[in-house]
């Protein structure tokens, strides 16, 4: 596995892994520092029964690495890291995270930790009890609480964006939209969608949040084996990643891609370009799911302020326009030419940095 590991990071470009283990609290967690030209890496720790140990690393390696370019692009001065702790979710508790809170200490701010899948405000909470490189706590502790809210944000807003590019107009009224994943963030926009007028099938795996959003909202659900019989406008993927894939692509009934999970695309190269060939257009998610990280971002830099971070998030669309455009000029994929805009801003900054 160590050998795995070091390929890995090679291929990948990180700069560091911190793997965490304490067996009185059955902490197992992995740290993934990708880059931290621009800043500190923040990203978010999410908790999962991962198959394997190999299938968590993996996972860490992919997701920080998506962070750094999440930040690179939205225009924030943090680098990329994400955290995993491989475990039931249902079992995790107050000595894990205070365990967990003392590992994240020791690396003295260069990873700030925030919330994930299976994770939420009162558990960075408890990690706050031990360390001060967290973000998104709970607004009575002077935190700004849960991010969902701004990452289902800026999904919508970028969604209307790419409306926008395949129709002419950003109205989603009437438009039959596929949110895969009702979680925190699915919910939110489910709540925008519905507002909009929009047509909205949801589907998931976990029985009690398909009852809580059919509840609260006029959807429709359809079991996760039918979703792509679904004849819909706009699919967004909201849970885990790589379900648009070789499989998926052929059968999907959509002339949008535009959900808030992370590493959407199973294998960027190939299946963006297959995306082009279908006529589908796809947000690239670390772009158009950056708005929980805009605000955690600005709270972690001392100075929050609610109406500024939704403008700030607002900021998406454009930045989706702009994309499809360097795309449609260069003949790249949407993802290739997200990559290229925020690897430039890395670079610039390291050529900057080694100047002084």
């Amino acid at each position: 596995m160590s050998n795995k590991v070091f390929e890995l990071m090679k291929e990948m470009e990180h700069e560091q892994v911190v793997f965490c283990h304490d067996p009185n609290s059955n902490l197992k967690a992995i740290i993934a520092i990708h880059n931290t030209t621009l800043g500190p890496a923040l990203g978010g720790t999410r908790m999962w029964n991962y198959n394997s140990d190999d299938d968590a690393v993996l996972d860490a390696l992919r997701l920080s690495r998506g962070m750094t370019y999440k930040a690179a692009i939205s225009g924030l001065n943090l680098g990329g890291g994400k955290a995993v702790i491989i475990g039931d979710p249902a079992l995790k508790g107050e000595a894990l995270w205070r365990r967990y809170g003392k590992f994240v200490d020791s690396l003295n701010g260069k990873y700030i930790t925030a919330e994930d899948v299976n994770t939420s405000a009162a558990d960075m909470e408890f990690i706050y009890q031990e360390t001060k490189h967290v973000t998104g706590i709970p607004e009575y502790m002077g935190g700004s609480g849960d991010p969902s809210p701004f990452t289902a944000y800026g999904v919508f807003v970028g969604m209307k964006a790419c409306a926008h590019k395949q129709w002419g107009n950003d109205n989603l009224s009437g438009k039959k939209i596929m949110v895969q994943g009702v979680g925190h963030v699915g919910q939110y926009l489910v709540g925008h969608l519905i507002d909009e007028g929009a047509k909205v099938y949801i589907t998931d795996i976990n029985k009690d949040r398909i009852k809580e959003t059919t509840d609260k909202y006029n959807v429709e659900f359809v079991e996760p084996a039918d979703m792509l019989n679904v004849d819909m406008d706009i699919y967004a993927p909201c849970a885990l990643g790589a379900t648009v894939n070789s499989d998926s692509i052929p059968k999907l009934k959509c002339a949008v891609i535009a959900g808030a999970a992370n590493n959407q695309l199973a294998e960027e190269k190939v299946h963006g370009r297959q995306l082009i060939e279908r006529g589908i257009i796809y947000a690239p998610d670390f772009l158009i799911n950056a708005g929980g990280l805009v605000n955690v971002a600005a709270e972690a830099s001392g100075s929050y302020n609610r109406e500024k971070v939704t403008k700030d998030v607002e900021k998406i669309y454009d930045r989706i326009l702009d994309i499809f455009d360097l795309s449609g000029k260069e003949n790249i994929t949407t993802q290739e030419a997200a990559m290229r805009i925020a690897q430039k801003r890395i670079d610039d900054i390291a050529n900057v940095k080694a100047r002084l």
